[in-house]
This record gives structure tokens, C-alpha cells and sequence, in this order.
């Protein structure tokens, strides 16, 4: 605590807060946190889409890794677009190729404009039918305006949605 901070006011405070938390990204689901570059698709693992990580989820929920609005949903629910509160945009892709399920193993519990808040449950989906599918559940969780920031990966391995995942600066 710095000397003047108790001086500063409550708003004061939140706003320091608010910066600090627009420079990290949550994970978004529970599961093992890997090197992009690992990825089955050569889109992801060559960064084209963008920069960030990959999930391989172990319980099928997805939250929201930051404050902002949902500004794309697909349609089969397997893809979600956030751009955050502070223009960050992150696209959330669930396993690889699951647009060719049609929505089948996806459940969604959110609306594309929606203004949401990091944790928020944006849907909800069946591994086991997206493995069954023959599928993979490799999920990808990108900066898709990577241009002017740093991004740094804070973890790899086991990850609890809502632990910090990645940095951007």
C-alpha cells in the first residue's frame, strides 16, 4: 500500500483494479493448457487466426475469460467471439471441426450482443459425443487482434476455468 492510497477513493480503487484485470484473460474451461503450436490444425498451430493457447477440456462448460460483449456466436455453438472491455477480441473455438456437428453435442446459455462479465457460462458441451464424433477437443482460445500487444502465455498444464491463463501487454 502506497502512501496516498488511503486517501484514494473507492471508484479510485476499482478503476486500479479494472486496469489490472484488462491485461489478463481467464481460462475460459477447466482442463490442460497447451503450446498453440501443438495444435492438430495448422491454422491455429501457425498462429494465422491469431495468438494465444489451447485447451483440452475436461468438463464441458465454457465461461467467459473476460468483461466484455459477446460480439460473434456461431450458430452450432462451437465457436464463441468476445471483444473485451478494453477491445481486446478473443475467439474461443470448441475442439476442431465441430461446425461439421451441426450443433449437436452444444448447448448455449448466452446471446451474441450479450454484455457479460469474466466467469459468465456462455454454453455448455458433450465431450464424450464431440470425441465420439471422432472429433478433437484440442480447443483454441486466440487473440484475434494480436497487432501493437505482448501476449504472454502464464500457463500450460492443468487450469481451472477463471485462473490466468494469458497476459496481454
Amino acid at each position: 500500500m502506497g502512501l496516498f492510497d488511503k486517501f484514494k477513493s473507492k471508484t479510485d480503487k476499482e478503476a486500479e483494479n479494472i486496469n489490472i484485470n484488462e491485461n489478463i484473460i481467464l481460462a475460459p474451461m477447466t482442463g490442460e493448457a497447451k503450446n498453440i503450436k501443438d495444435c492438430q490444425d495448422p491454422v491455429f498451430a501457425q498462429e494465422l487466426v491469431g495468438k494465444g493457447t489451447m485447451i483440452i477440456p475436461n468438463e464441458g462448460k465454457l465461461y467467459s475469460p473476460v468483461d466484455g460483449t459477446i460480439s460473434m456466436l456461431a450458430d452450432t455453438g462451437h465457436a464463441v467471439g468476445i471483444t473485451s472491455s478494453s477491445g481486446l477480441e478473443i475467439l474461443i473455438h470448441v475442439g476442431l471441426d465441430t461446425v461439421e456437428l451441426a450443433g449437436e453435442p452444444f448447448n448455449i446459455k448466452a446471446s451474441k450482443d450479450q454484455k457479460i462479465n469474466a466467469g459468465d457460462l456462455l454454453l455448455e458441451f458433450d465431450i464424450a459425443k464431440i470425441e465420439a464424433s471422432g472429433k478433437s477437443i484440442e480447443s483454441p482460445v486466440i487473440i484475434t487482434n494480436p497487432d501493437g500487444y505482448e501476449i504472454n502465455v502464464l500457463k500450460t498444464g492443468a487450469v481451472n476455468h477463471g485462473d490466468e491463463l494469458i497476459e496481454i501487454r
